[in-house]
């Protein structure tokens, strides 16, 4: 028995000094496509957090919007005016309303456009109507 477990370990031995590691070519290799792995990751992970963060503008944008507008309709019926007044906006955000008439119709309905900014540029717009009743 002592025997056969001498020539197993030989023929182990044998069989690890047979054998080369990796070379510098293998390892280079290895290690590029990790790293453009690692690369492509990042990248992916940019691009979520930038489009999570324009979706969050646009969710606030129509929160205040659909306030605004609620706001304004609840609000008496003014034939001549030109605006109406705003609600509270978060900081960075800007809000406008302006009123119009509407042609082919009477002085009882107005069209109402909300528009909503974020530093200073026009993010999104909304029009609807307010009706003298």
């Amino acid at each position: 028995m002592t025997g056969t477990i001498k020539q197993r370990l030989a023929r182990t031995i044998n069989r690890a000094q047979g054998q080369k590691g990796l070379g510098l070519v293998e390892t280079l290799v290895a290690v590029a496509i990790l790293g453009t792995s690692v690369v492509a990751f990042v990248a992916a992970l940019s691009a979520g957090s930038i489009a999570v963060g324009e979706q969050d503008e646009e969710v606030v944008a129509q929160r205040l919007v659909r306030s605004q507008l609620e706001y304004t309709k609840s609000y008496s019926y003014d034939p001549n005016a030109t605006t109406y007044p705003t609600i509270d906006v978060p900081a960075g955000y800007g809000l406008s309303v302006m009123t119009g008439s509407v042609p082919g119709t009477d002085t009882n309905i107005q069209k109402i456009t909300v528009t909503i900014s974020r530093d200073g540029q026009d993010i999104l717009a909304v029009s609807d109507y307010k009706v003298n009743r």
